[in-house]
């Protein structure tokens, strides 16, 4: 039996994602999670190991595995979740591992992760001290 096939310009995206769903903010949950996790298990995760709301609409979870080339990410959209997965082809990412360090992105560090980089610049400012 040949596989179903849509026909005309219906797009199955158009139904999965929501197109005006606003990313409010991304939230880094640090260690290694096991990634064979479905929505179900990273939720409880969010919950239970980290009290946060995983039904905060808006808001994108973010979870790294354990040979740190793949995350995965949730969202909620308010009637439904979205998961997310990406893996690395060359590198890895530069994952945070302590507990504490579970934190709210700013989107320059978000961009940055995502790019490969430690969340916290390495560039150090000189400061001149200031003479009395």
């Amino acid at each position: 039996m040949p596989p179903h096939r849509l026909s005309g310009n219906y797009s199955l995206q158009r139904n999965m994602l929501k197109r005006n769903v606003e990313i409010k903010r991304a939230i880094i949950l640090t260690g290694r999670t096991d990634l064979r996790r479905g929505i179900d298990g990273l939720v409880s995760l969010v919950r239970l190991n980290y009290n946060l709301d995983p039904l905060d609409k808006g808001t994108l979870f973010l979870f790294c595995g354990i040979k740190k080339d793949r995350i995965k990410g949730i969202l909620y959209e308010g009637d439904g979740w979205v998961m997310v997965y990406k893996r690395l082809t060359l590198g890895r990412y530069m994952w945070p591992k302590k507990p504490e360090e579970a934190k709210s992105l700013t989107w320059e560090e978000y961009d940055r992760l995502m790019d490969g980089f430690t969340i916290k610049s390495s560039i150090k400012e000189n400061r001149i001290p200031v003479q009395k």
